[in-house]
Formats: structure tokens, sequence, C-alpha cells
């Protein structure tokens, strides 16, 4: 591997520290040397930083790649946001662990949250998985936590009813394998069937697990909504239990009647730290969140799974019961209507398969509703059964006082929690999460000094995974380095949500050139990191 001498840069460690100038020396993959006025070993190659900063590569915490790393090995709409490393997985989605009789089911799942997903796309296990992405290489690193929902489909199916003891060993039998395989740990998608059918027994045996290896339990925990504090006491108790490190998922409070819970709800993560439980957090910095159709409705009526969910709605009065909860919240069903708190105008439609209905990418359901001469209601069971459940949408059900005091938060770090659909219009954050916290919002917003900006990107994310070798601009460690302008920017809007991000000009990846004079080089010196074993 070409060695490389970055010169003059205003180095960012990564420890919140402020800049300093200096030279790195890249070798075997490695920081080499930091110092000034280094001369440049025999053929290496020599960047000129003039006034550019270098950092640790940014870690996107929290994301839904796992499917597009298979698809799209460059990914230059991470790698042009100086992103080195993903950690994918989540919320309870992972495209293994399988077994013969879950496979189908899996893939279901998976294809609800990413589009259609391929047979040959679900894995029976993380190695699997790993020497897939290895046959044709990556450009980026990529950590991976484990499902919940993949090792409940694998032992229960959809069943809603606590797991018994049997299940709940069978479960921990499967999760301690993807464990020694290398997987970072578990996520949970307490809101998604069928992680949101388990009780806090399963949790909590689960949570031993990966705190026996050291890792970490991430959850997308039960209620952002009126139930918020509720469900993080749940997700304290599991990890007080069960002695796991927990990363609460995208900590936000939705939907303007819940707006103001933040500061509250970071306050009392700050009193469980005090109790000797070892919890942090990462969000997105937009006041939108996205997900798919099903999520509009009642976690219970996913019960069986998708055919069931047809059954039902084949049932005029269910179906009736089902449209006055989604339209006027009430006691029908558990839980908040999203579409109840935030109007159907605040629903926008940004993945669409039908083709006959992909035209509507882009319109809120009230506008989509109109083009056809319909109800948003009637509109949305249409999407259920042409896209098979799979429509994405995008949620504008955040406050903006809210996403600051998480954002700004010492337990925060930065998670795109982008959900790449090709072909469609998805949310902005995918392309240009990172730009946004160490550009406009350090610039224009004034919500911290680019030191801590960067802090928030690297280091706090790599504490939380276990990545020891990352995360510092440190000699010895793996050569994760990104050099950028302080102009850089997110050009990725709502309206135009695909655009790449600017101002990184080159970016290494365990020592190999990923991005050269703003240009991707088409290496892939990315590897699966992390792990406890």
């Amino acid at each position: 591997m070409t060695t490389t001498l970055i010169r003059g840069a205003r180095i960012i460690d990564g420890t919140g520290a402020p800049w300093y100038r200096g030279d790195v020396e890249i070798a075997n993959g490695r920081i080499a040397r930091i110092g000034s006025g280094l001369s440049p070993a025999d053929g290496a190659r020599v960047v000129d930083a003039d006034e550019r900063y270098l950092s640790p590569g940014f870690i996107d915490a929290h994301c839904h790649d796992d499917l597009s790393f298979l698809r799209e090995r460059d990914r230059p709409e991470k790698a042009f946001q100086g992103v080195t490393t993903i950690v994918v997985g989540n919320c309870s989605f992972s495209l293994y662990p399988a077994v013969p009789g879950s496979r189908e089911a899996l893939r279901g799942h998976f294809s609800g949250l990413l589009g259609e997903t391929a047979d040959a796309e679900i894995f029976d296990d993380l190695s699997g998985y790993r020497a897939a992405l290895e046959r044709e290489g990556v450009a980026l690193n990529l950590v991976s936590l484990v499902g919940h929902a993949a090792l409940r489909l694998a032992v229960m199916g959809y069943d809603r009813r606590p797991a018994s003891e049997a299940e709940i060993a069978a479960m921990s039998a499967l999760l301690s394998e993807q464990m020694r395989q290398g997987a970072a740990g578990l996520s949970l998608g307490l809101v998604y069937p069928p992680s949101a059918f388990a009780g806090e027994e399963e949790l909590v045996a689960l949570g031993r697990v990966v705190g026996g290896f050291g890792g970490v339990v991430a959850a997308h925990i039960r209620s952002y909504e009126a139930g918020l504090m509720d469900a993080i006491e749940e997700f304290g108790r599991v990890l007080a239990i069960s002695g796991a490190a927990g990363l609460l998922s995208h900590l936000q409070s939705a939907g303007r009647p819940n707006w103001g819970q933040v500061p509250k709800a970071a306050a009392r993560l700050e009193e469980m730290r005090g109790e000797g439980i070892d919890i942090s957090f990462d969000m997105y910095p937009y006041p939108a969140g996205s997900t798919w159709m099903l999520q509009l409705l009642p976690p219970s009526a996913m019960d069986g799974g998708l055919p069931a969910l047809k059954g039902r709605l084949a049932q005029p009065e269910w179906r009736a019961r089902l449209q006055h909860w989604i339209e006027h919240g009430g006691e029908a069903f558990e839980g908040q209507s999203k579409v109840f708190l935030i109007g159907w105008e605040n629903v926008r439609l940004s993945a669409v398969g039908a083709a006959d209905l992909k035209h509507l990418e882009g319109c809120d359901m009230r506008q989509a509703a109109r083009r056809l001469s319909t109800s948003p209601f009637d509109l949305m069971l249409r999407l259920i059964d042409a896209d098979a459940g799979q429509t994405g949408v995008i949620l504008f059900q955040l406050d903006e006082d809210d996403l600051h005091a998480a954002c700004c938060h010492r337990l925060y770090m930065a998670g795109s929690d982008g959900i790449p659909r090709p072909g469609s219009k998805p949310h902005p954050r995918a392309f240009g999460t990172f730009p946004r916290i160490a550009g406009r919002l350090r610039r224009e917003s004034g919500w911290f000094p680019l030191e801590d900006a960067v802090r928030r990107m690297t280091s706090v994310a790599a504490q939380r995974f276990g990545l020891t070798d990352r995360g510092l601009v440190r000699p010895g460690m793996a050569a994760d380095l990104v050099l950028f302008e302080d102009s850089i920017a997110d050009e990725a809007t709502f309206a135009d949500s695909t655009v790449l991000a600017s101002g990184v000009s080159e970016l290494w990846v365990n020592g190999g050139a990923v991005i050269e004079a703003g240009r991707q080089s088409g290496a892939r010196p990315g590897k699966v990191v992390g792990g406890h074993v």
C-alpha cells in the first residue's frame, strides 16, 4: 500500500481539543507519524492540506445500509460526506441470521423497510454476510448489529406473545453465535413487529448475552410520542438488569402535542448514568423522520404478518375501527396514531414500488389522494396492497428546539438513520447528515465548535462500538481519515434529496485512498470491523 504524507493540515484529533497544524504520515494502513516538517518516504504520495481540516473519518452510528452495501459497493453518498465507517443492523433489521423456516419471513420483513430483497441477500449468519461483502470488496468499513426481529422470526415467527423459556434460550444461542462471529451487539425495534411483541424477560436475557461479549444493545424504543419517558424507563431497566451497554436510537419527541420532552428525556439518561447504567444516544439532524407505510398502523395490526393484516383489512368493521384510530386517535388500539398527531399533510411518499403509483413520490398523502380522487386512508390501503407494505414515507413530526437539545447534549453521537431506496425520493439525511453537522449547524446555527462536532461524529461512536483503533488521529490508529474544507456543506434537500455533499477532497479508509483530489478512486479498502470476541 502506498505511503502518504499529508502536509500542513489543521488537525482535529477527535477528542474535542482545539485543532493544531501538523503533518500526518499514513503507512501500511495505519497512522505512522504525526509531526511538523516531516519528510516523505521514498515514493510517497504527498498531499498539501492547504488550510483544510484533517480529522478521523466520520462514523455513521445508525443507518440502514445493510442491503445497499451489497448492491453499491463504492457508496459515494457516504464517502463524499467524509464517512469511513457505518453501523448497520439497526432497529431490529438485519439480513441475518436466518434458519430454513425463517428465510422468507425475514426477507419480507427486511423488504418492508428497504424494498424488495432477494433470497440471495438473506444470510444464515454474519459470516455469510461478511463473505458476500468481501467477494467484491467495499469502499467503507461496516459494523454490524444483530437484528432482534431475525432472532424472533427464526424461533417463533410473527407470534404476538411472550417467548417461552425454551424460545428465549434458542434466541440467546443464535445471538451468541453471531457475537462470536464478530457482531458488535443487538438492535431492538420495539415498535416494529415482531420485535414489538417481546417482553422484558426476553430483552433482559438477550441483553445478558450481549453484555457477556462486551457489546452494545441499541434500541428503537417503544414510543417516541406520549409514552417516551415510559419507554426510556423500560430500556433503562433492561440495561440495568442485563449489565449491557446501551444506545438509545434517534432520541426525539414526535408530534406537536409531545414536543418539549427531549430535555427531560436527556436529563433522565444522565440520571441513569449516575445509577451505573451505561447509556447514550444517537440522532439525525433533521426535523423529519423516515419509515415505511405500515408504521402508520398500530403494532398489533401486524400480528401474524402481512397476510393476516390483509385478512383483517377485508373486514369492514375492523377497517372502520382502524380508520377512526388512525385519523382521530382513541383507545381502539395501543399507542398514539402518527397520523392523528401530525396530519396526513405531513406524511410524504418517498418510495413507491408499484409502477402505476410511482408518480406519487414526493407528494404528501393529501396531495396524492386528491390526484387519484380518493381519501388518504383509502390510498394508504391501496398502497399497502400494491406495494406489499413496502411504501416508504417521510414524517414531518419534530420540533427544532427538541432537535437542538438532543444534538447538543454531551451523550449525543451522530447517526443518519438513512434508509437508501435507489430510484426513489429518500430523506436527504442519507446524503447530508455529516456535512450538515460540520457545516451549517456549526457555521450558521452555532450549535457547537467544529472540534466538538467532529468529536460527536468520530470518537464518541468509536468508543460506543468498541472500535479501539479508530475515531482518533493518533500514531498506530487505523488510517480512517478525511480532509475537508471549512465550507463543507450538505447539498441534498427534501425537494432534491440525492445531491452529493460538497467540501470533502480526500478520504482514506484503512490507509487506502477512496477519494483523491475530490474524485472517487474506485478503491475498496473497507472491511467488517468491530466485535468483541
